[in-house]
């Protein structure tokens, strides 16, 4: 970076200080934005582009959309406007490097570190597709390495804003970068996120053959040749790159885009797979290719069509320049075997000709939809078969496979079998048991199970246990085996039926109210109290209406709490064994407490040896419930 002689403040936020690099559009610089005191790079257009209303409303409106990619590999665009006329963006200011930089004198990186940078930037190409935005100006110099590795690919509003369907070049030219454009692209054809895929190819060739696949003076031969020209192998520059890697290099460069990988996360896919050391989906080396030239963004002129490569007739007409000479009859003889000769081996030419078997290499259909690869087969001169469904990790509905396989020669016309993803294999659960249980204990339960549920109601609920929010009965049993994601009927009451009262005896009235309003019932403000010898003073006794009783929902339910323990009356134990006392007692809701021995003298009649003599309590009176009545026994 060099320093700015004249540092300008861009809306009163941005402070250039650094010039960063020129384009063939715009100039980037390092500058601080004061209000969030951070350093960005900030990218201000030429004059002449600032001054074409119809450049900056494209600009502003592709600028936005670019300003909504959100990906780790894309930098984030902060903000874009205007200052005195001139229109600018920021973005994130990236530390580290371009990959223009690291190429830069025919360098190459080895074929393990191209795959795994260019599938990053398949990753950023293919968020951005999804979000329909296409980058159509895909280069070393708009791909950035971090200093920790990291790929940040930068230029999609600029990319956008050039290439809408309004075209900012005039008539009969394309914008981008030459040595980059896909076929589509050079030809002044629509294009879409597979014309992004060839670019990437493109960079990923230069990596690995230290040049890109089409050089030329002017962008417009570069243009001409991506077009016309096959692509020549990279093992031609470079025999250490892997065949697989190759191989992949050339499917992105196909020329036609019906034959490259059909996404970026197709080719990254394929790239992942090389790096991690699995066999690789693309075809072996054999498919068109790609271009080069200035690497600057400019606009060039469309490839029309006099300077594609053309078949020039022969002119017709007899010669005037060369004298009649007399010919004996030895030559009337030639003439004549000659003319036999010509006229068998014209027949044996047509008999071969029409007899002779054209044979056709099988495509890699592997991740195509049905109607895609039924697309490419007829390209390609061949039939579709019948289709059968495979179990696969693939999505739904794409080609895993075919028969014959990819890669085999075949009879052109013959019929190709393929195989179609159904899935993955969905595994088995056990229905887990939720009767008797409440809706939401039922529906954390299934969903631990990835069971989905559907209610079904009845009106005759069972005599008792039953409630709007409990589980009568549920279809399929529990501990049936079924899919994941499988649904399960769950029968329970409507909640407009009656249903029996529930009891909430021993609770307290809080937790009586909860377990009351969880079945639509209300507490009314009324409350009695009642005395229990069975029941904690405060709790529940009892309900109005009764546990069991029909009731429907808001039905207003009365409390009736215990006082604590009922009175007792205390009887008689005098005359009685202290076992028969015991017994007496306990009928009564009363204990035996001390027991001591008699005084003689009140045991003076015979027989009341082990009997009781006294009580404490005297016979007839009230006493607490549980209370210990005391008593003497005779000697």
């Amino acid at each position: 970076m060099e320093p700015v002689s004249d540092p300008r403040l861009y809306s009163n936020r941005y402070q250039v200080t650094h010039l960063i690099a020129r384009g063939g559009m715009a100039m980037v610089y390092r500058a601080q934005d004061e209000l969030l005191n951070r350093a960005v790079a900030l990218k201000i257009l030429y004059p002449e582009l600032s001054a074409d209303p119809l450049f900056v409303e494209r600009f502003r409106r592709e600028a936005q959309a670019a300003a909504n990619l959100s990906h780790p590999n894309i930098v984030p665009v902060f903000d874009w406007g205007e200052d005195d006329g001139t229109y600018f963006i920021v973005m994130e200011l990236i530390d580290g490097t371009s990959l223009a930089e690291m190429l830069r004198g025919g360098r190459t990186l080895t074929a393990s570190r191209s795959a795994q940078l260019i599938a990053q930037v398949a990753a950023a190409l293919g968020y951005a597709h999804r979000s329909g935005v296409v980058h159509r100006d895909v280069k070393p110099g708009n791909i950035l390495i971090t200093s920790d590795g990291q790929v940040k690919v930068t230029d999609f509003g600029i990319a956008q804003a050039v290439a809408t369907e309004d075209q900012l070049a005039e008539a009969g030219s394309v914008m981008g970068t030459a040595t980059y454009f896909s076929p589509e692209q050079a030809a002044g054809s629509s294009v879409d996120g597979r014309s992004d895929v060839y670019s990437l190819g493109v960079v990923l060739y230069e990596m690995l053959a230290g040049r890109p696949p089409f050089v030329g003076d002017a962008p417009v031969d570069v243009a001409s040749q991506h077009v016309n020209d096959a692509v020549p192998p990279p093992t031609q520059f470079n025999d250490a790159i892997p065949r697989d890697l190759e191989a992949i290099t050339m499917q992105a460069l196909a020329k036609w885009p019906d034959q490259r990988y059909q996404s970026a996360d197709e080719f990254r896919a394929d790239l992942l797979r090389f790096s991690e050391g699995q066999p690789v989906h693309a075809l072996g080396a054999g498919h068109d290719v790609a271009f080069l030239a200035a690497d600057a963004t400019r606009a060039v002129s469309t490839v029309m069509a006099g300077e594609r490569t053309l078949a020039v007739p022969v002119m017709p007409g007899p010669r005037t320049d060369v004298r009649r000479r007399r010919r004996g009859r030895a030559g009337w003889i030639i003439v004549i075997v000659l003319v036999l000769l010509a006229a068998g081996g014209g027949a044996g030419y047509a008999y071969y000709a029409s007899h002779r078997v054209v044979k056709v290499l099988v495509p890699s259909l592997y991740g195509q939809t049905v109607s895609v690869a039924t697309q490419t087969l007829t390209s390609d001169g061949l039939a579709v078969g019948s289709t059968e469904s495979v179990t696969s990790n693939e999505p739904l509905g794409t080609v895993v496979g075919t028969t014959p396989k990819a890669g085999t020669r075949v009879v052109k016309g013959h019929a190709v079998i393929l195989q179609v993803s159904k899935g993955k294999p969905i595994p088995l659960v056990s229905i887990p048991n939720v009767v008797n249980m409440s809706l939401s204990a039922a529906e954390t339960l299934l969903g631990q199970r990835n069971l989905n549920y559907h209610l079904e109601y009845t009106t005759t609920p069972p005599l008792t246990g039953a409630n709007p929010n409990t589980v009568l009965s549920q279809t399929p049993v529990a501990g049936t085996k079924v899919r994941t994601g499988a649904r399960i009927v769950l029968i329970v009451l409507n909640p407009a039926s009656a249903f029996p009262m529930p009891s909430v005896r021993g609770q307290s009235p809080t937790q009586a109210a909860s377990t009351l309003g969880q079945d639509g019932l209300t507490v009314s403000g009324a409350t009695a109290t009642r005395c229990s010898n069975t029941v904690q003073s405060g709790l529940v006794l009892a309900t109005v209406p009764a546990a069991g009783s029909p009731v429907t929902p808001n039905t207003a339910v009365e409390l009736i709490t215990s006082s604590g323990y009922c009175q007792v009356v205390v009887p008689t134990v005098v005359g009685q064994t202290q076992s028969e006392a015991n017994t007496t007692l306990n009928e009564q809701g009363l204990v035996l407490g001390q027991v001591t021995q008699a005084d003689p003298a009140s045991c003076a009649s015979p027989g009341l040896s082990g009997t009781i003599a006294t009580q404490s309590l005297a016979p007839g009176t009230l006493a607490p419930y549980d209370s210990s009545v005391d008593v003497t026994v005779c000697p």
